[in-house]
């Protein structure tokens, strides 16, 4: 196979797009917001707006000759389907409050940290904590479920008509998972879910050809295999897991830090660390926090070029950004973000908000155990400020993926032999300037007394 279509649904965005396994070059066909629906039920995601994007996406690809079609999403999201493979009920924003209406029940009842490496989270970001509230809170439409897919294999099954379950969107901070044992955790089974999830398959198991219908309203042939899926953190993974030791950051609205062969730590659940599971079924220690989102919101969505002579001004006046905008994630919880040296605008603004980015994605690194090289996928892969002061703060070498998400390539790759190295497209070394190195050290004193 050398064409893969790949739909890439994130939280914020969708994209249909195509690689080309030969030259790792990812073509961004088409792309959508991911948006909220607000009325009805509870806020949910508009699963019928984005079946006819995947559609019309997947029309441009198959215009242009596509081998087989591959699946990457974000996680914490999960759809229930009935009987007729419709929707039971709506899918949850994860960023919704209902589950918290139901917090010390569902505490009662899900399995420790040491069982799932799944840390307590706030919000549906548990998908387990999702489920026990709309069985609760809906529990006619809850009965009629035939399946709870994840939501990289809801799009396997729309297009292929197969229901699968699959171990990397399973083993995202769900509660539903041991990653150690590579089986259901005891949540399923105590409160009687076992027989809403499918068969498990791999991330790379072709589930089928797309179906007739599907074949008609794209232009794809009939034929066209369509894979599993894959959780989006770890479709980031699959190019390097020929690497290890390295650490990879997979960097979106979160900024998912994973840390492949790295050194032995203990796990911190309070500092949103958790374990993930690779395409291979390995578990992968984890730490992250939402780096895309905040710098969004640092921004205000102006995203800017900083000049030599703002990184300068930044470095020389010690402009610091402290943790942070989402004090119920990331490494630092409860600290809530600020300015040190006064508040900058512009270019400047745009480098110390880089600077602050890569000082937490370094933090995490540590927290994950991460050792070697660190490889920067996605939305931060060619943010040079950001990979400077990353390998500075680390004292190793970086490499940014420079263009491309890395999620769309690893997607891809499952239609590949998985572990073939991949090759960087920007490579940084630690600076030795004092400027630098001495910012390190005074964000990291100034955190500790924030």
């Amino acid at each position: 196979m050398r064409r893969i279509a790949v739909l890439d649904i994130g939280k914020t965005n969708a994209k249909v797009l195509v690689v080309d396994l030969t030259t790792r070059v990812e073509e961004v066909l088409a792309r959508t917001p991911n948006a909220v629906v607000r009325d009805g039920l509870y806020p949910h995601h508009d699963m019928e707006a984005l079946w006819a994007f995947v559609l019309s996406g997947l029309k441009l690809a198959a215009a242009r000759g596509v081998d087989a079609v591959s699946i990457t999403t974000h996680g914490a999201a999960c759809v229930l389907v009935d009987g007729q493979g419709d929707l039971a009920l709506p899918m949850l924003d994860y960023e919704h409050d209902g589950p918290d209406s139901v917090a010390a029940g569902y505490e009662a009842v899900r399995p420790g940290f040491e069982a799932t490496g799944s840390p307590r989270l706030p919000l549906g970001l548990n998908v387990g904590a999702q489920l026990f509230w709309l069985e609760r809170a809906f529990p006619a439409e809850f009965a009629r479920a035939r399946h709870v897919l994840m939501l990289a294999q809801y799009w396997a099954f729309r297009l292929s008509g197969v229901a699968a379950s699959e171990a990397t969107s399973l083993g995202c901070h769900t509660d539903l998972w041991n990653p150690w044992q590579g089986r259901f955790s005891s949540l399923v089974s105590r409160l009687g879910w076992e027989g809403l999830f499918p068969t498990i398959r791999k991330a790379a198991d072709v589930l089928g050809p797309v179906l007739p219908s599907v074949a008609e309203a794209t232009g794809l042939p009939v034929g066209t295999p369509v894979l599993c899926g894959i959780h989006d953190s770890n479709a980031s993974l699959v190019p390097h897991l020929a690497e290890a030791p390295c650490g990879v950051l997979s960097t979106g609205t979160w900024m998912i830090v994973m840390a492949l062969g790295g050194r032995a730590v203990e796990l911190d659940a309070a500092r949103d660390v958790l374990v993930n599971v690779n395409a291979l079924g390995q578990p992968v220690p984890t730490a992250r926090f939402m780096g895309g989102r905040e710098m969004e919101e640092i921004m205000g969505g102006r995203i800017v070029e900083p000049s030599p002579g703002d990184l300068l001004g930044v470095l020389e006046g010690r402009v610091m950004a402290m943790p942070s905008l989402h004090p119920d994630t990331g490494p630092f919880p409860g600290k809530r973000f600020g300015w040190l040296g006064g508040e900058p605008e512009g270019g400047a603004r745009m480098a110390a908000a880089s600077f602050y980015a890569a000082l937490m994605g370094a933090e995490c690194l540590d927290l994950a155990g991460a050792e070697g090289p660190v490889i920067v996928e996605g939305a931060f892969g060619g943010n040079m400020a950001f990979l400077r002061m990353l390998a500075t703060a680390t004292g190793r070498v970086v490499r940014g993926s420079g263009q491309g998400a890395g999620t769309g390539l690893g997607a891809a790759l499952l239609a590949g032999p998985l572990g073939v190295k991949a090759a960087p497209a920007v490579e940084v070394r630690p600076e030795v300037d004092p400027m630098w190195t001495g910012y390190v050290g005074a964000w990291r004193e100034a955190v500790a007394r924030h």
